[in-house]
């Protein structure tokens, strides 16, 4: 059996991820785009721990309200929200092989909003 080909956002987010790197006082904002949802994780690279995640479903396992692209932006202020919390200012964005505009975009942009730095 031959093994499973990786797609383009594997391929690109393997390129991303030798260059991207998350150290404690400046984590990897990891992004992740589902079809229906988005989440975003700071991960600590050098002790693989992940030290605050956010999520646009509730704990009530709905969705937040809005389009997606609010969800992301909403997102984005609460991770950085949680960052902020934790005396994290910077990150290193990982944007997981996928294209940097809409929902990815407005996630980065609302983290920014909320005081982030890239």
């Amino acid at each position: 059996m031959a093994t499973k080909e990786m797609t383009r956002r594997d391929r690109i987010h393997m390129r991303i991820r030798k260059v991207v790197t998350g150290t404690a006082s400046c984590p990897r904002l990891a992004v992740f785009r589902s079809s229906k949802e988005i989440y975003a994780q700071l991960v600590d690279d050098e002790n693989g721990t992940t030290l605050a995640q956010a999520t646009s479903l509730t704990k009530a396992g709905e969705s937040l309200s809005g389009t997606k692209t609010e969800q992301a932006a909403e997102v984005g202020k609460k991770i950085a929200e949680l960052a902020k919390a934790k005396g994290i200012e910077c990150v290193a964005f990982d944007r997981g092989g996928f294209l940097y505009h809409g929902r990815v975009k407005a996630l980065a942009e609302g983290a920014r909003e909320g005081g982030l730095k890239f």
